[in-house]
């Protein structure tokens, strides 16, 4: 292996890795608040792509109708109980992206509306999903939830199938410029994406720290209880939390789509690469997650290289070491106490 190729393949993991580092913290943050292993964010990056693509297309995306259809059952349900203020939420929050989006496809609009577009829809997504799937469940332990997730992917994959077909889809890339950095030409679609996880991550870490509703969310993730007895509300800190998990789950869609083509089912295995980093941070950590995240993004740049047929099967392995450590720490700390 010589120079060249050695930061050929160091440029692709860190670009991936940090693709893997959003997926992470997205889920990280969904499962410290709710103890949901959020699995179909995988799903919803997809639909990112496959929505932006579809804009981009000339035709309305079958995520803006389902988007549509569940406002439209959680605005009847809430009109039920009295809660009026839901038509702002339910009603005019879809209407204006169904709106946009009828617009972008008679109209054409700029590629970095139709990104803005896709964007809000798919991360309004994240909150409805959380109030029919999880809230009904309330205090359940993990394992119902987890099942629910399995549901859930499944129910999704369909529907992506349905509307949007078998196929994978490409996007433009955010840049075409690329740069000599000696033997090595840097793609201006990877320092892109190296800037967004970046601006992506400082932004969530600016809204834990000093925002009233990241400290809300802070204090549901670390004591439920407690939580609840200062007036944090439990749905909505799962609907926001989830909200948080699906837009950096549909950055992450928009960011991959130039790289790698995304179907309505390849979404499942990248995001199951995210998961692989969060169970690094031991589901807790946000550092060592996003540690592990661009580990397992060169890992899975090197071993391409080296072994391309067993690349999945070296990244998924790494939770083995991972998981024993883990357990043998959590001993550790049972037989101290």
């Amino acid at each position: 292996m010589d120079q060249t190729i050695l930061l050929a393949l160091l440029q692709d993991g860190l670009t991936t890795g940090a693709i893997y580092v959003l997926l992470a913290v997205g889920l990280l943050i969904a499962f410290s608040v709710t103890r949901v292993i959020f699995i179909p964010q995988g799903d919803l990056m997809s639909f990112a792509a496959l929505t932006l693509a579809s804009l981009i297309g000339h035709r309305i995306p079958g995520t803006v109708w389902m988007l549509d259809a569940l406002c439209a059952w959680a605005l009847v349900l809430s009109l039920v109980r009295g809660h009026w203020q839901a038509l702002l939420s339910y009603g005019l929050g879809p209407a204006v992206l169904t709106l946009g989006a009828w617009a972008a496809v008679r109209y054409g609009v700029p590629t970095p509306v139709s990104m803005l577009l896709s964007l809000c829809v798919v991360t309004a997504l994240g909150p409805l999903l959380y109030r029919f799937a999880y809230e009904p469940l309330g205090e359940a332990s993990m394992l119902p939830l987890l099942i629910v997730s399995m549901a859930l992917h499944f129910v999704l994959i369909g529907i992506g199938l349905y509307c949007f077909g078998a196929e994978g889809v490409s996007t433009p890339a955010l840049t075409d410029a690329s740069f000599d950095a000696g033997p090595l030409q840097v793609s201006g679609q990877s320092l892109c994406v190296g800037l967004v996880c970046l601006v992506m991550v400082g932004a969530l870490r600016w809204l834990s720290v000093s925002t009233l509703y990241g400290k809300a969310l802070r204090a549901a993730a670390s004591d439920r209880l407690g939580a609840r007895l200062i007036g944090v509300d439990p749905a909505l800190s799962g609907r926001a939390a989830f909200a948080l998990a699906s837009l950096t789950a549909a950055v992450s869609g928009l960011l991959i789509a130039p790289i790698t083509p995304l179907a309505y089912d390849t979404g499942f295995e990248i995001g199951l690469k995210g998961f692989v980093a969060a169970v690094i941070g031991g589901l807790a950590s946000y550092p060592l997650a996003a540690a592990g995240a661009l580990v397992v993004g060169l890992l899975e740049s090197f071993s391409g290289f080296w072994a391309s047929q067993y690349r999945n099967i070296i990244v998924f392995a790494l939770l083995i070491p991972v998981l024993i450590w883990l357990s043998l720490a959590r001993g550790n700390a049972e037989d101290q106490a």
